[in-house]
């Protein structure tokens, strides 16, 4: 249960973080007091696409365009998550370096050492119970 609590709560954050960067805009147009169009990923259609491109010439439409307006959002994500190599200097490399060796150091130490208990001692054989049971190791 645990482990699972974890998982979902790393990728919600992981796409916290995600979205939180992502940058877009949001164009809406508006004909007199309705919203005619609203487009995410490319530009609004205004409304002398809807009357045809011969009606454009009379004065009627002329001062409709001038009634319709667009909205342009630009939603913007945050920038402080980018890293850059020119912040990375030699300190920060240095420390970077003396830090990976010692934390290596630290599991080859673990693992190099025997694993003995040395506060065991086996029991003492009275007869060879190999021989006994006549069990042998081929």
């Amino acid at each position: 249960m645990k482990s699972a609590l974890q998982k979902i709560g790393s990728t919600l954050l992981a796409l916290l973080v995600l979205f939180s960067t992502f940058s877009f805009t949001v164009e809406k147009h508006y004909c007199g007091d309705f919203l005619v169009d609203v487009s995410f990923f490319g530009d609004a259609q205004d409304c002398a696409e809807e009357l045809g491109e011969e009606d454009c010439d009379s004065p009627q439409i002329i001062q409709k365009k001038k009634c319709c307006k667009d909205e342009v959002e630009k939603i913007e994500g945050q920038d402080d998550l980018k890293n850059s190599i020119e912040k990375f200097d030699l300190e920060k490399q240095q420390f970077l370096v003396t830090f990976i060796q010692s934390y290596k150091s630290l599991f080859l130490a673990e693992s190099q050492r025997k694993k003995e208990n040395i506060h065991h001692i086996p029991p003492k054989l009275i007869k060879d119970l190999q021989v006994l049971h006549e069990v042998y190791i081929i």
